[in-house]
């Protein structure tokens, strides 16, 4: 955002960038909108009240940090920053808790930074706290990636992260809101969540889920239930293996009786079977020099 020498001191000398980006401003409450991009969905209305009881005895201790809602330019006026209108980045919880405390005004940082910019810097500052449930963040993420057209590698350059980890962030978001809500109830661990994502059908990791909430299972254990729920599922029954081999011996007894219609024909046709512990080879060879044949069988 270039050209701020059009926001004035009221003595009309130019504000120097630093005196906006640089500096604390007290901006009041009603002039800081939520941000179209904050990753955070869920705010606890208890933790929210303690926040606003903090406030009134010790003040805000930190600053939130805003951009200005649209590109300064459009300003003319030598009016104060107060007047200005603010997009918020990070410190959502601390806005709504002073509205509760009753200040006019709360004190902030304005950072140069578009759309874009605004969006990465709030889900890192929500990140760094750990302000963010697993599902939030994979959520942020792939809004990021989706409204920017950004590949994972470059959302990982912005947020820090490797490119590993966002590709395991993103991969939560393939749960169904009823898992994630089991999840989040119980307490749950990421580690816990893609543990399940090694079964591919929903239908069937609510049951699992369930199992790991009611036998309270650790990451290590949930992964061993889940081993042994993939392995028993590809293993055949007996009634399958069963099958499988009366149709198999029908299978060949057809090729035989082919075979015996070649011969009866006057077709010279010849077969070789071959067995092993992987596969049966079944090798038929018919000679198009049918005189060359004769006898081979």
């Amino acid at each position: 955002m270039g050209g701020l020498n059009f926001l004035k001191k009221t003595n009309a000398e130019p504000r120097t960038r630093r005196e906006i980006y640089g500096m604390i401003h007290m901006i009041p409450v009603d002039k800081i909108y939520p941000s179209p991009a904050q990753p955070r969905k869920d705010f606890d209305d208890e933790r929210i009240i303690r926040l606003a009881e903090s406030f009134t005895r010790y003040g805000i201790l930190q600053p939130l940090t805003v951009r200005f809602a649209a590109d300064p330019r459009i300003y003319s006026g030598r009016e104060s920053l107060k007047n200005y209108q603010y997009e918020l980045i990070a410190g959502e919880r601390r806005l709504r808790a002073a509205k509760i405390a009753g200040f006019a005004e709360v004190p902030c940082m304005i950072a140069e930074a578009d759309g874009r910019r605004a969006a990465e810097m709030s889900i890192v500052e929500n990140l760094m706290r750990e302000d963010l449930n697993l599902f939030e963040q994979a959520g942020a993420i792939g809004a990021l990636i989706e409204v920017y057209g950004l590949t994972q590698e470059q959302t990982a350059r912005a947020l820090g992260m490797t490119q590993s980890s966002v590709a395991n962030k993103l991969r939560l978001l393939r749960l169904s809101e009823r898992e994630r809500e089991m999840i989040l109830e119980n307490r749950l661990t990421e580690r816990h969540a893609r543990a399940l994502l090694k079964i591919a059908a929903p239908e069937e990791r609510i049951p699992v889920l369930e199992e790991v909430i009611r036998r309270e299972l650790n990451v290590s254990e949930t992964e061993s239930l889940i081993e042994k729920r993939l392995s028993a599922a590809d293993a055949p029954s007996p009634r399958v293996q069963r099958g499988m081999i009366r149709d198999l011996r029908i299978f060949y007894n057809t090729i035989d009786r082919a075979i015996d219609v070649m011969e009866k024909a006057g077709i010279g046709v010849a077969k070789e079977r071959r067995e092993s512990e992987e596969a049966v080879e079944v090798v038929i060879r018919i000679r198009k020099n049918q005189g060359s044949m004769r006898g081979a069988v």
